[in-house]
């Protein structure tokens, strides 16, 4: 098989032996493979490498699977992401599956069985030329997202707010998304340090209450009593507009 043909599979996976020995049999398969031992080493490898398929160990050093996980789909709901964990409880897959992943594997697993997973998410995955089949590309949103007299379109990287229109960075657009993915619901300093800067959630940092008090600024009527971007105590923030 030609280099350019080999399908490039990530696997993100702490225990060494397990990681190599996959590697070793995708690679006898025609696939070219790559291994991180984290969470902040697999999601780097992501960014860098663009893999065609990631297999993701739960249990990682440092930042969770499940956190490297709603990483990518803030920013690639196409990608095929194989979870491979030694938490088989129906709960964990559960959680797993309302986080985007497309296959789920409990340890200890037969490798016949990993194998042919891997291939059918392969087959299934966009290949090129397909519409919206490039590597990163998000669906497009039919219409921009809504709140007040605010309005944030993900695709141009920009919103109107209290003070017109506003170029958002990438973290700004990542952020924003997962608040509106999870509008109603609590979201830990943690969780927006792990999945926005890939922290360790026992990082001590007023980062995310920076970019709290940015967004107040960009779209609350008024920023020192907020109704969109609200606090809570010992918890973190909460993003909503159900009362309008």
């Amino acid at each position: 098989m030609d280099a350019s043909e080999k399908k490039r599979i990530l696997i993100v996976e702490d225990e060494k032996h397990i990681a190599e020995g996959l590697a070793l049999n995708l690679g006898l398969k025609g696939h070219a493979t790559r291994t991180a031992a984290s969470g902040m080493e697999g999601l780097q490898a992501w960014k860098a490498w663009q893999p065609d398929l990631i297999v993701l160990d739960i249990m990682l050093p440092g930042i969770d699977g499940l956190s490297v996980l709603r990483n990518i789909r803030l920013e690639d709901e196409r990608l095929p992401v194989l979870i491979l964990s030694a938490k088989s409880e129906l709960e964990d897959k559960v959680k797993g599956f309302a986080f985007g992943v497309d296959d789920y594997l409990a340890k200890p697993f037969h490798l016949e069985e990993f194998l042919l997973r891997v291939e059918r998410l392969l087959f299934r995955a966009p290949h090129p030329g397909e519409e919206g089949a490039k590597r990163g590309e998000r669906p497009t949103p039919t219409q921009p997202y809504a709140f007040g007299r605010n309005r944030i379109d993900f695709t141009t990287a920009t919103a109107h707010g209290r003070g017109g229109k506003i170029e958002l960075t990438e973290l700004e657009v990542k952020l924003l998304k997962l608040f509106v993915t999870h509008r109603g619901r609590p979201i830990s300093r943690g969780q927006l340090l792990e999945i926005g800067w890939g922290y360790d959630r026992r990082t001590q940092t007023r980062t995310v209450d920076n970019f709290i008090v940015r967004f107040r600024k960009y779209f609350e009527p008024d920023p020192k009593r907020p109704i969109y971007f609200r606090s809570l105590r010992s918890v973190g923030y909460v993003f909503d507009h159900s009362e309008e």
